[in-house]
């Protein structure tokens, strides 16, 4: 960047601007240059530490924040910042979000905080009894409810994963909010017949019982109620929520009404959040005989297929990989089956394999980005062409034994992806296509009679690109271990 920079404040806001268009590398050098003028200055230093963790440089942020707060020790913001930071490199933090704390001891984030640090450092039990001591006393606080069941589920607690909400509706039983919530919740983990019993005995004690009317109507959808849901809907028509249209097309769809789900899905297809429409838009077309799939999902330049040169750096990342896998179930409401998945942003970890494959990634992905063709403001994919990108999450899934993935969709990225680190011989893998990646198959529980587009051979040191939009999968395979890594970009600036 060449702006001509007067002042701290003016090169604080080209940063932060930069990083917000995405370009939050290009602002470092002249950040740095104003910081060597005035390295007293802790918004610098701040605004240097945000910008590398927008960067997932981890490492680069500790060292930013921890600055900022040798400057400025009762500044809560670069104190948090060196926590999270910390905990985002993969370095203990637990001790650093009790220091955060001590200068605000009632924030919600750095509890939060705290039992992720908690849980990185081996002591789940620690972190899910401190949050429920804190939930017990603050019941709607419901960020901590959500993250207190989301810890118990990854610790194994199947059945009572929930506990927080429903000692809570014991003593507010009117309370709407804290029924949406559980109810949510269950959908979520698709129990459904427990969510519409919930339903039931929210309806008969809260005062507003009408305002669980689209909850109700998607388990009704899920559960098969055909007749009840399609009332549900008809009686939500005036409501202009997406989360209700997406899951009315599912009903449509599964109770083949496929011309009356793409009638409804045109209407949405230029909303803000139309990426949790399209991928229903794409079964709609497939069972109508709709000659836009073609422009939609049709052309193969959307899907790339890389064989990155890394195999020197496959057995280390493994290792590195495998002992990050501490949960004992599948994480709540995700798609994997049969396996565990690793929390955090994984790209943003100090380790040199997890660094030195994130660098390998990024070349793969600008190289994929810059083939998939000019750009479309109608298209899902091709209208973020020519845009810069980042990561909006990074993870690993190991699975085992008859372990897959479920088809499903990322509406909260661009591309998604697939990265095999370590995988089962061929004779335990079980007959081709086992194992495989699948590109456009649909999700079991819509009973749809579509083939995926393309199903492809996992591979060592392969990586699979695709529209985020795009229904993916995976094959269950007979024994052993399949480890990857994935990630989801998202379009910036």
């Amino acid at each position: 960047m060449s702006f001509p920079v007067q002042s701290p404040e003016q090169a604080i806001d080209l940063a932060l601007d930069a990083r917000d268009a995405g370009r939050g590398e290009d602002a470092l050098p002249l950040l740095k240059a104003v910081i060597a003028e005035h390295p007293r200055n802790p918004r610098l230093w701040q605004t240097l530490g945000v910008l590398h963790r927008a960067l997932n440089d981890s490492a680069a942020a500790v060292k930013a924040f921890t600055e900022a707060a040798r400057l400025t020790p009762a500044d809560l913001k670069p104190v948090y910042g060196v926590a999270q930071a910390s905990l985002e490199a993969g370095r203990p933090a637990t001790a650093l979000f009790e220091r955060a704390r001590a200068l605000a001891p009632g924030d919600g984030s750095l509890l939060l905080g705290r039992a992720a640090a908690q849980i990185a450092e081996g002591h789940a039990d620690e972190a899910i009894n401190g949050l429920a001591d804190i939930v017990r006393n603050n019941p709607l606080w419901f960020d901590g409810q959500a993250t207190l069941a989301r810890l118990r589920w990854l610790a194994g607690d199947l059945d009572g994963f929930a506990d927080g909400y429903r000692q809570a509706l014991t003593g507010m039983p009117q309370s709407a909010a804290l029924w949406s919530e559980l109810v949510n919740l269950l959908i979520h983990v698709e129990r459904y017949a427990d969510a519409a019993a919930a339903i039931g005995q929210a309806q008969a004690a809260i005062d507003t019982p009408d305002a669980l009317m689209p909850l109700e109507a998607a388990c009704a959808a899920e559960l098969g109620e055909t007749d009840r849901a399609d009332r549900l809907f008809a009686a939500l028509a005036g409501r202009a929520d997406i989360g209700i249209v997406e899951r009315h097309l599912r009903h449509l769809l599964r109770t083949r009404r496929a011309d009356a789900a793409a009638a409804l899905a045109e209407r949405w297809r230029d909303h803000a959040e139309a990426n949790r429409i399209w991928p229903y838009v794409s079964l709609a077309w497939r069972l109508t005989g709709d000659d836009r799939i073609d422009w939609l999902e049709g052309d193969p330049a959307l899907i790339g297929v890389v064989d990155l040169d890394v195999a020197d750096l496959l057995v280390p990342l493994a290792e590195r990989l495998r002992a990050l896998h501490r949960a004992k179930a599948a994480p709540l409401g995700q798609s994997v089956r049969g396996g565990t998945q690793t929390d955090g942003p994984l790209f943003a970890r100090e380790e040199p394999e997890i660094r030195k494959l994130r660098a390998a990634i990024v070349d793969a992905v600008r190289g994929h980005v810059g083939g998939i063709g000019p750009r479309d403001a109608a298209h899902p994919t091709r209208r973020h062409v020519g845009r810069s990108f980042g990561f909006s999450g990074s993870w690993s899934v190991r699975l085992t034994g008859a372990g897959h993935h479920s088809n499903h969709i990322h509406p909260q990225g661009w591309i998604s992806s697939a990265f095999y680190v370590a995988l089962p011989p061929p004779a335990d893998m079980g007959p081709e296509p086992a194992g495989w990646l699948q590109l456009g198959a649909p999700p079991h529980e819509l009973g749809l009679d579509l083939p995926a587009y393309r199903t492809i051979e996992p591979v060592a040191g392969r990586l699979i690109l695709f529209p985020s939009t795009m229904w993916h999968g995976t094959l269950p395979f007979a024994a052993g271990e399949r480890l990857t890594v994935a990630f989801d970009v998202a379009a910036a600036g």
